[in-house]
């Protein structure tokens, strides 16, 4: 069974037979337990605090029975590993008739979860993040500067918070279109110049974090804590 907050990849799976439903990762409507495996994919990085971030880690261990395992993937900020570049680095702008992938690995194709009305979502969205300092009530201390870096792509990472350039292919996805061909980061200058842009919210994890996050949590024992094309991964098990 899987989840998922975009409404139009969740439409897309019922029309393959699978069964999906949209839902919110901090709220997930299946019963405490209930679960053998759980995975998260390219979820957890999207999420703008460190509470927000452990939440997520804790209601997906309260879906897995006793000895039930989970399987994390979240964007690391160390793209050159072992003196070794990631696959995200390496594939650098190609030609516009190449497809281009966002970086996760194993899971690469379930990070494209992105259609055109929530693209428009999450640009909103980012536009609210920016205010957030503005919020904070009479005690916050003066910011000089609460924008986000926009990242460029197929570039290292230089901050852990950051906006991920978006572009919009073509319009509107037509029946039968594939997802992954609908909206991709940016590849080429001319893209950029015809494509409509939205900017979408990473945290990216440094080396440990997504590891130390897990162990906060008495509920779950780390079985595996490893390095994947750019990806910081973490296997749980249920106590």
């Amino acid at each position: 069974v899987g989840c998922d907050r975009s409404k139009n990849l969740v439409d897309i799976c019922g029309e393959k037979n699978f069964q999906a439903f949209v839902c919110d990762a901090l709220l997930v409507p299946i019963r405490s337990g209930s679960c053998d495996a759980c995975i998260s994919i390219a979820v957890i990085h999207h999420f703008s605090t460190a509470e927000r971030r452990l939440a997520t880690i804790r209601e997906l261990a309260r879906l897995l029975r006793p000895g039930g395992t989970a399987l994390i993937y979240v964007w690391a900020m160390e793209q050159e590993y072992k003196n070794q570049k990631s696959k995200y680095l390496k594939e650098k702008n190609g030609s516009k008739d190449k497809k281009e992938e966002i970086n996760t690995s194993t899971a690469q194709r379930l990070l494209s979860d992105q259609m055109p009305d929530s693209s428009s979502q999450d640009s909103a969205c980012s536009d609210r993040l920016l205010d957030d300092s503005k919020d904070e009530g009479c005690d916050a201390k003066p910011v000089a500067d609460s924008r986000l870096p926009v990242h460029t792509n197929r570039t290292s990472f230089h901050s852990q918070d950051l906006l991920v350039p978006w572009h919009l292919k073509g319009g509107p996805k037509k029946k039968g279109e594939n997802v992954d061909t609908v909206l991709f980061p940016a590849v080429s200058k001319e893209l950029q110049e015809l494509s409509p842009v939205f900017h979408r919210y990473y945290h990216v994890f440094r080396a440990g974090e997504l590891e130390a996050a897990c162990r906060s949590l008495d509920c779950v024992r780390v079985q595996k804590s490893y390095y994947d094309q750019g990806n910081w991964c973490v296997v749980l098990e249920k106590l």
